[in-house]
């Protein structure tokens, strides 16, 4: 075997994902087609749980600067995440290739293998192993390893080649985007409707502006291989009476609202994550953001996998969990678009959503949607609200005095248990488990916790960012939780001496 874990595609999940399984020491190579980075803008930013995603790993700071914003939109209709608490806010203004250039030097940072101007042309996935035929600038070369992830984009060819079914709705509509150089374009930040479509503008950076264009009634060409600026130029000036025409141009190029997803997410030793196992509308910029929360997810889970720890089941729960946060992300996408890119005829569904939308219960439950911070995962078990949701944004002052927040307790990708109660508490069961799992202790400093709820005295917090198990104190539930989520305790441990008798009598 050449390496543990194979994936394609070097955008920023299969990147996400090689840092992440790096972080638990498997080894891991990555192949991307494309010889060089694309260079292209693509999406501008990345939503409230993608960005606290980042700063669990401590990557947020990795960035030049970080422009924030409690502002977004459901359909064009403005919306305020300020009414989440406990939460970050979207991260707006950094084009696609920063965060794949950020995220490229940390995974190289952490050893991570990426072959660029190499391409997967076959693969056989067997019981112990997957054999993979890489085309690259030497030719045909084949590569055995133990998982194969293809995040290799909407077209992807690790699905088709799997076999993995791709369900959904073809495309109904063209849009056309453009990064514009050098001319002054009136500010339109979440779009505006204009008789015969809708048109978007807003500054990318000094001198550049990012449009982009939908005109009713146009559909997509089939076989579209490249966009003309002067087809998109034609197109603003239809809708804006405005000239675009002969200016300089960073980058062109075309989408659609065509929606997919996959049936599953996990075929054997062949997994699939972001763009290849779903596409939507990108609307609200959350297509990177659901990709990275998909490597955020499978990362632990798989190399828990591959270093033998892990529990019966684990790596199946990536499916399990994901899937329906895809299908959600897809849903709402495909009502923003219905909301967003009709003509006059759905005006009266728009007054109506915006009334709606000023209900406080109402902007806080699409607020959420958008986001991502109200995914709640179905752990199959009952307790406490915050179980199977994200853990809020809160910082513990510590018994030195010192303060630290909950993503900064996982910048190393291991799972968390927070105890802030008496040590007689959980302390002495966390042993069994701590090569995996890490002892926090300390007091909650005052402050929201989101969702209305009071900070858990004890929590136990996986290493993507979710609630595992709360409770006051602990019992036989956190012993339960860690087994279900980090596999036996350690040879020797008291928690594994303690489980003998009842084994032993099962």
């Amino acid at each position: 075997m050449d390496t543990a874990v194979l994936i394609v595609g070097a955008g920023p999940v299969g990147l996400m994902l090689a840092g992440e399984l790096r972080l638990h020491g498997v080894e891991v190579v990555v192949v991307e087609r494309r010889p060089v980075p694309s260079g292209e803008s693509r999406g501008l930013g990345f939503t409230a749980r993608a960005t606290e995603a980042f700063h669990q790993r401590g990557l947020l700071d990795r960035f030049e600067t970080v422009e924030t914003s409690p502002q977004g939109h459901f359909g064009g209709i403005p919306l305020d995440f300020g009414v989440l608490e406990g939460c970050h806010f979207g991260v707006r203004g950094i084009p696609q290739y920063r965060i794949e250039r950020m995220l490229e030097d940390w995974a190289l940072e952490l050893g991570v293998s990426v072959l660029r101007g190499h391409e997967v042309v076959d693969f056989q996935a067997g019981a112990d192993q997957v054999d993979v035929v890489v085309d690259g600038p030497s030719g045909q070369r084949r590569h055995g390893a133990g998982f194969l992830v293809g995040c290799d984009g909407g077209r992807s060819t690790v699905r088709q080649r799997a076999g993995f079914e791709f369900p959904g709705t073809d495309a109904t509509r063209e849009m056309f985007l453009a990064d514009v150089v050098g001319r002054k374009i009136r500010p339109r930040f979440i779009g505006e409707r204009v008789p015969g479509g809708m048109v978007m503008s807003a500054p990318l950076e000094d001198g550049v502006d990012r449009i982009i264009v939908c005109e009713d009634g146009r559909a997509p060409k089939e076989d579209r291989q490249a966009v003309d600026f002067a087809e998109v130029a034609d197109a603003w000036q239809r809708l804006t009476g405005e000239s675009l025409h002969g200016a300089e141009t960073r980058w062109v190029s075309g989408f659609t609202d065509a929606t997919r997803q996959i049936t599953e997410y996990r075929r054997g030793r062949v997994l699939i994550a972001g763009d290849a196992a779903h596409i939507h509308l990108p609307a609200g910029g959350q297509g990177l953001s659901v990709g990275i929360q998909d490597a955020a997810n499978l990362g632990w889970k798989l190399a828990a996998t591959v270093n033998g720890w892990a529990p019966d089941g684990l790596l199946d729960t990536y499916h399990h969990e994901r899937h329906p946060a895809g299908a959600r992300v897809l849903r709402n996408t495909l009502a923003q678009g219905m909301l967003y890119l009709t003509g006059e005829r759905t005006d009266p569904l728009r007054s109506v959503m915006r009334e709606l939308m000023a209900i406080p219960v109402v902007g806080r439950h699409l607020a959420g949607m958008v986001s991502g911070l109200d995914i709640r995962y179905d752990l199959g078990v009952t307790g406490h609200p915050l179980l199977g949701m994200r853990m809020p944004h809160r910082e513990l002052a510590r018994p030195d005095g010192s303060r630290i927040n909950v993503s900064e307790t996982l910048h190393p990708a291991r799972g968390v248990l927070i105890s802030t109660g008496s040590p007689a508490g959980p302390e002495p069961l966390a042993a069994g488990w701590s090569d995996r799992v890490d002892l926090i202790t300390g007091g909650w400093v005052p402050a929201g916790t989101g969702n209305g709820q009071v900070a858990p005295e004890t929590v136990l917090v996986r290493p993507d960012g979710y609630v595992a198990w709360a409770e006051p104190g602990a019992g036989e539930e956190l012993t339960s939780a860690l087994r279900r989520w980090f596999g036996q305790p350690q040879a020797g441990s008291a928690a594994l001496v303690a489980a003998q008798p009842a084994e032993r009598a099962s």
